[in-house]
């Protein structure tokens, strides 16, 4: 009975040796990182460098550091943050084998579990096809460009009352009631009152600030005021539609995008008027009353380079979060299973590896380049794999529509 015990005691130790082994050969296969504060992490020194007018010392900091890809501890989880173009294609195109998307608890609240962004397997291909049929180049040919341009058009109407006076327009507020009326009209599919839109904006816009704060669910809090927005679209929404409850995704990165192509433009007079000839020419060949063609959107060339550095530059979307399936090795590291990994698209497109001069608003770098095929995942403003964005066309008809007309009507 000693000899047993004796050998299924060093039969545990043994196995307890390995277990550690292997943990501790994981754990130094990692990259190279600081893991921050206990519990908090670095969660704090990164929600601080985004509320400043330079959140790149953030990653740039630590890429000198570490390089591309390095370990961290971001809102409560275990992070590898690659600012690595191959690392992200890796994991991008890996999503559902290797991978799965995975975002902060805090988002999924305000969001919902069925949110596009948070489905996974059977059910996002469910969900992404049915946003698709709403938005795909068939949709905007056959009706929905048009559409945009009428409500381009109403939206732009409302400046000339503004003539002779001393108004301040906000392009950012106009063009978040251009791309929000457009979402709203072709998501559900009714016509619906300006006052209930406009009402429906205003809780959309509690609900997207909530995006980016501490998950504090008390009264004030803009995590708190974000959840009760949420229960108010999904109330508001429930009294047009029964059977559809949509939330519009799209439309603030788009009114975004839009507002920093107008900053730019104002702030590199080349360009616009490099522009401004494109635009004009498209007009002056076009009868009084006339409306964009798809022709005309195609014909587009220069407008696509202005949209493409805009995309580069403005980077709305600064990357997505993937959750590691089981342990996988990438460039001579692991990134153990259960890990958060955060593809930067933002690193990547700031990068002067990837773009010569790459802080400089150049849109003629754009010229004879196919941007949509991400370059190789260099310029991913879309994301890219099979969560590749559905709307990404639509965003560009919207944001030329708008240029359109703005620089076509107004100085």
């Amino acid at each position: 009975m000693t000899m047993y015990y004796f050998l299924g005691s060093l039969f545990l130790l043994l196995l307890l040796l390995f277990k550690w082994w292997r943990g501790w050969t994981k754990m130094t296969r990692l990259p190279p990182g600081t893991m921050g504060w206990p519990l908090l992490g670095e969660t704090l020194e990164l929600i601080a460098a985004y509320k400043t007018t330079n959140p790149e010392p953030f990653t740039e900091k630590r890429q000198s550091r570490f390089g591309p890809v390095f370990k961290t501890h971001l809102l409560g989880k275990p992070t590898i943050y690659s600012t690595d173009s191959e690392v992200n294609k890796f994991v991008l195109q890996n999503e559902g084998r290797l991978f799965a998307s995975s975002y902060p608890m805090s988002l999924e609240k305000i969001l919902g579990k069925n949110s596009l962004l948070l489905t996974r397997g059977h059910l996002h291909k469910q969900l992404y096809s049915l946003t698709w049929s709403f938005v795909s180049s068939h949709v905007l040919k056959s009706h929905l460009m048009a559409e945009i341009e009428d409500i381009v058009c109403s939206t732009l109407s409302t400046w000339r009352n503004y003539i002779g006076q001393e108004q301040v327009i906000y392009v950012q507020d106009e063009a978040k009631k251009a791309t929000f009326n457009v979402s709203v009209n072709q998501l559900l599919s009714t016509s619906v009152d300006a006052e209930w839109i406009e009402a429906l904006r205003k809780e959309y816009l509690l609900l997207v600030e909530g995006f980016f704060s501490l998950p504090f669910n008390f009264p004030g809090t803009t995590y708190g005021r974000a959840l009760q927005a949420r229960s108010q679209i999904t109330k508001r929404v429930t009294e047009v539609v029964n059977q559809r409850k949509a939330l519009v995704a799209g439309y603030e990165t788009t009114s975004m995008i839009i507002t920093l192509a107008v900053k730019f433009l104002t702030d590199h007079s080349a360009v616009l008027e490099h522009l401004k000839a494109e635009l004009n020419s498209i007009k002056n060949n076009k009868k009084s009353g006339d409306k964009l063609s798809w022709s005309d959107f195609k014909s587009m060339v220069f407008t696509q380079c202005v949209i493409n550095e805009t995309l580069r530059m403005g980077n709305m979307v600064g990357g997505v979060f993937r959750k590691a399936l089981q342990d996988v090795d990438i460039q001579g590291f692991t990134i153990p299973k259960g890990w958060i990994v955060f593809a930067s698209f933002r690193a990547v497109h700031l990068d002067e590896a990837n773009f010569t001069d790459a802080h400089v608003f150049n849109p003629w770098r754009w010229l004879g380049c196919n941007a949509s095929s991400n370059l190789n995942f260099k310029f991913t403003p879309f994301g890219g794999g099979p969560r590749f964005c559905p709307g990404h066309e639509l965003a560009r008809v919207q944001i030329s529509v708008f240029l359109y007309y703005l620089l076509t009507q107004f100085r």
